[in-house]
C-alpha cells in the first residue's frame, strides 16, 4: 500500500510537471487519496505543485487546474484548504477569456523521465530525470517546431533505454525541435551531439533549453554558475534532474534547411548515428529529407573511419546486426596500407506516427530511389515505458524505423 501511494505521488507531480490534461492529474490525486481528494492530498499537491509552481508555470494552465481540483472536492461534500481558494480568486481576477490558447504561446513544461536502478528489483528505488523545456501550446498553430511531438517523446525513451548504443558514438538529429532527443543523448554520453533545423525560431527556443538543462553549444561560454541559478530556479515539485554537468558534452546547433543542405557540409558531418523524430509528415519535405539521408549514410563519404587511399583490394559484403541494434553496419576492408579490417558505416533510427499512408508510403519509395535499406524495428526493438504517467501519449502509435546505405 506504502509503495502504491509512492507511486502515485510521483506520477500526480510528474503529470502536474509537465502539463498533462487535468483529467490526468486529478486521477492520480483520487488514487492517492485513495479514491478521493483528502486533505492530506490537497496539503501534498498545494506543497509539492502549486505553491511552488506559482509564477513559473503556466498561468491559465494552473487556474484551470484550479478549477477541476476545487469542484471535485466540494462535489464530494470536503473542506477545500483556504489556499486553493484564495488563488483561484487571485486567478479569477486577473485572467480572463483563457479558454483557448491564443497565438504562439510557450510554457515550461517539465518531462520527467522515471526508470528503477534495477528493473528486475521489485523493490528498486526510481530514479527521476527532469528536463524542462520551453515548448509551444499550439501545436498546429504554425508553431509546430517547438512541440513536444510523441515521436520525440518515443525516441527520447528508445535512448535512454539502450544507452550502450548511442555512448560514445557521433550523434546527428535532423529536425531537433526543442531539443530533447538531444538532452537525451548527451545524457547517455554520446561523444558527439549535432542537433539541426530548418527554422531560425525554433533554434534559438532550442538553444534556450539546452542552457537551461546545463548544456552549453559550441558558440556559448561554458556553463556557468549563472546557468545553474536559472536551472534552479527552473525547477518545481521538488524533483531534480540526475545529469552530471562536467559530463555533458557541447552540442552543436545547426540552421539546416533540407531543401537547401550544402552536400559539403553533410558529409563533413561524420556522424555515427542519425536520428528523427516525426519527420515523415509532408510530401513536399520527404524528397529533401531522403536527399539529407543518402548524404548522410553514404558508406563511400559519411564515415569518419573510411580510407583515404585507394582499396581495390577489398574483400567481404556488407551485413548488418541482425537485431537492429548495433549503430553502424561494419564491412571487410583495406587500410591505406592494404591491410584488411573492419570499417564501420553510420545508421539511422526514425521514430514516426504514421498519419497518412500515402505520405508514408511515397517516403519508402523515395528510399528505395536512394539506394537506402528501412528496417522496421516496432516489434523487436522496444523501448522501456518511462514516462508512465503521460495519460495523453499514446505508444502503440509508434513506428520505429532503422535506414542504412544498401
Amino acid at each position: 500500500m506504502e509503495k502504491q501511494k509512492q507511486t502515485a505521488s510521483l506520477h500526480l507531480v510528474s503529470a502536474f510537471l509537465a502539463m498533462e490534461p487535468t483529467d490526468c492529474v486529478m486521477s492520480y490525486a483520487r488514487s492517492l487519496g485513495g479514491g478521493s481528494v483528502t486533505v492530506d492530498v490537497q496539503r501534498f499537491i498545494w506543497d509539492h505543485c502549486i505553491s511552488k509552481a506559482i509564477g513559473k508555470c503556466h498561468a491559465p494552465y494552473l487556474k484551470n487546474f484550479l478549477k477541476k481540483l476545487i469542484l471535485e472536492i466540494e462535489s464530494n461534500r470536503d473542506d477545500v484548504l483556504d489556499e486553493l481558494y484564495e488563488l483561484y480568486s487571485e486567478f479569477m481576477i486577473s485572467l480572463k477569456d483563457d479558454n483557448t490558447v491564443k497565438g504562439n504561446v510557450r510554457a515550461l513544461k517539465y518531462i520527467s523521465f522515471l526508470f528503477p536502478d534495477d528493473a528486475s528489483c521489485e523493490d528498486a528505488m526510481v530514479r527521476k530525470m527532469v528536463v524542462p523545456l520551453h515548448c509551444s501550446l499550439n501545436m498546429l498553430e504554425g508553431d509546430t517546431g517547438c512541440s513536444i511531438w510523441p515521436a520525440s517523446l518515443f525516441m527520447s525513451e528508445f535512448i535512454l533505454s539502450f544507452p550502450d548504443m548511442f555512448s560514445s558514438k557521433t550523434c546527428f538529429e535532423v529536425g531537433s525541435g526543442v531539443g530533447l532527443v538531444g538532452i537525451c543523448l548527451s545524457h547517455v554520453k554520446a561523444s558527439k551531439v549535432m542537433l539541426s533545423d530548418g527554422d531560425l525560431s525554433t533554434l534559438s527556443n532550442m538553444k534556450l533549453n539546452l542552457k537551461m538543462n546545463q548544456m552549453s553549444t559550441e558558440d556559448d561560454e561554458p556553463v556557468t554558475s549563472e546557468c545553474l541559478d536559472l536551472f534552479d530556479r527552473a525547477q518545481i515539485g521538488g524533483i531534480r534532474t540526475e545529469i552530471d554537468i562536467m559530463s555533458l558534452p557541447q552540442v552543436k546547433c545547426l540552421h539546416l534547411p533540407w531543401e537547401c543542405a550544402s552536400e559539403s557540409i553533410l558529409q563533413g558531418l561524420k556522424p555515427d548515428i542519425i536520428l528523427g523524430a516525426d519527420v515523415i509528415y509532408d510530401p513536399l519535405c520527404l524528397p529533401h529529407l531522403v536527399r539529407v539521408l543518402s548524404i548522410l549514410l553514404d558508406k563511400t563519404k559519411s564515415s569518419s573511419q573510411l580510407p583515404r587511399v585507394g582499396c581495390d583490394g577489398a574483400i567481404g559484403s556488407s551485413h548488418g546486426h541482425s537485431d537492429g541494434c548495433g549503430s553502424r553496419d561494419v564491412v571487410a576492408a583495406c587500410d591505406s596500407a592494404g591491410n584488411a579490417g573492419p570499417i564501420e558505416h553510420p545508421m539511422a533510427y526514425i521514430s514516426s506516427v504514421i498519419r497518412n499512408a500515402n505520405t508514408f508510403d511515397h517516403f519508402l519509395a523515395l528510399v528505395n530511389e536512394a539506394n537506402l535499406a528501412i528496417t522496421d524495428l516496432t516489434g523487436t526493438l522496444q523501448p522501456a515505458s518511462l514516462l508512465p504517467y503521460m495519460q495523453s501519449y499514446d505508444r502503440s502509435s509508434m513506428r520505429l524505423f532503422k535506414l542504412s546505405s544498401k
